[in-house]
């Protein structure tokens, strides 16, 4: 069966949904279609947050962002406050962490995935769900799409179907390829916002820890990135969500560079070691951090620093071990190299250059071609910043439809 539309929408997550409510309400007489290939619409948008979905941030900046897009002034003018009275327009009531971060108020998910459907189906958008594309073309004045049980027709198109991230969720590079048919320039997708993976003779035995700290990625000795939050030690990785801030800028041969205790100098770290070489002196090397970290982390934190008989007593400990010690408490250092894959990323890097778009995301090259949300080589920290550009982008192309 073939159907003929205004506009055709592919992708039905979080850009393609607001495009098709933003045009619609724009423009009632538009018949818009969204073509889906999962069994239903926001699968995706369902798990973020944990399942509470973190729709924007109240610090939206152009500096949480990497990519061709230069986005400084979009997010001046679309800011979350801009996208929220729109959400509150949908019936949603949201609330801000003392990070920023924006959620529900209900703290689900569902709630910012139902007011997107229902408005969908009040303003008469069309969804077709279980669609794989076969072919996208451009011909006849229009965008001709064949599925394996229909055809369809746009005078418009808008390819909003995201990027390879979280493939079990149905991230994949189609996005990617319809745009390269179509002669647009793509920046190949890389893994975003996830575990990096490292080397170090201690991180086996850090396996399943958590600590707080400070993270640093240098390069070259120089910090290129700061985060501070929790630290998650894995199987041959370091996650968190500080970690994962970090992974959008960290290269083969980076260094990660853990502040175990960011509250204290070296100096101080010295004198309290010091003090519990005296108070411990009994005891043997792998006691001298009790009462500052958790002993599997401080013996690693020993190892690294260059101890390893811990046969030894604390009182027996040099004046040279105690300073490395404490300063490897401020500098645990783990050797990057690569990133997890796509699997274990919520995000990906990649997607149409900017310099292929207009201000409005419409393709230079081909008319009436528009790209939104993760299909945009731009990329966001954790905290919201992705599902706002997802958002506001969508509502931009919406406008034009």
């Amino acid at each position: 069966m073939t159907y003929n539309f205004d506009a055709l929408i592919v992708g039905g997550g979080a850009s393609g949904l607001m495009c098709a409510i933003t045009a619609k309400r724009q423009n009632p007489k538009l018949n818009i279609a969204i073509i889906e290939k999962n069994d239903r619409v926001g699968k995706k948008l369902l798990s973020t947050g944990n399942g509470r979905c973190n729709l924007t941030n109240t610090r939206i900046s152009a500096e949480k962002y990497v990519g061709s897009l230069n986005a400084k002034s979009l997010f001046e003018k679309y800011d979350a406050t801009f996208l929220l009275r729109e959400f509150k327009s949908l019936g949603l009531l949201t609330f801000a962490d003392s990070e920023g971060r924006v959620y529900p108020v209900s703290r689900q998910a569902s709630s910012v995935l139902d007011v997107l459907r229902f408005a969908c189906n009040r303003y008469g958008v069309e969804i077709f769900c279980g669609e794989q594309i076969r072919t996208l073309k451009h011909e006849n004045g229009g965008f001709h799409i064949k599925t394996a049980e229909s055809e369809f027709f746009g005078k418009k198109i808008v390819i909003a179907c995201g990027s390879k991230a979280a493939p079990k969720l149905g991230g994949n590079a189609s996005g990617a390829d319809y745009l390269r048919n179509l002669g647009l320039a793509v920046e190949p997708f890389q893994p975003a916002l996830c575990p990096v993976q490292v080397k170090s003779d201690v991180l086996k035995s850090l396996k399943g820890l958590r600590a707080a700290g400070n993270v640093s990625l240098l390069r070259n000795g120089k910090p290129v990135k700061t985060e501070c939050g929790e630290i998650q030690f894995a199987d041959g990785a370091l996650s968190g969500i500080c970690v994962f801030n970090l992974s959008l800028y960290a290269k083969n041969g980076d260094i990660i560079s853990i502040d175990l205790l960011p509250d204290y100098s070296e100096k101080e770290l010295y004198n309290i070691l010091i003090s519990n070489k005296e108070l411990f002196a009994g005891l043997t090397a792998d006691n001298l951090m009790t009462g500052i970290l958790q002993k599997r982390l401080s013996q690693a934190v020993m190892k690294q620093s260059g101890m390893k008989d811990f046969s030894r007593l604390c009182g027996k400990l040099t004046d040279i071990e105690i300073k490395k010690a404490a300063r490897t408490l401020k500098s645990m250092d783990f050797a990057v190299t690569e990133l997890s894959g796509f699997e274990h990323a919520q995000c990906a890097k990649g997607g149409v250059k900017a310099n292929e778009l207009s201000e409005c995301f419409e393709s230079k090259k081909v008319r009436n071609l528009y790209v939104c949300g993760e299909a945009v080589d731009i990329c966001g920290e954790c905290g919201g910043f992705n599902l706002h550009f997802a958002f506001i982008s969508g509502m931009i192309v919406g406008e034009q439809l």
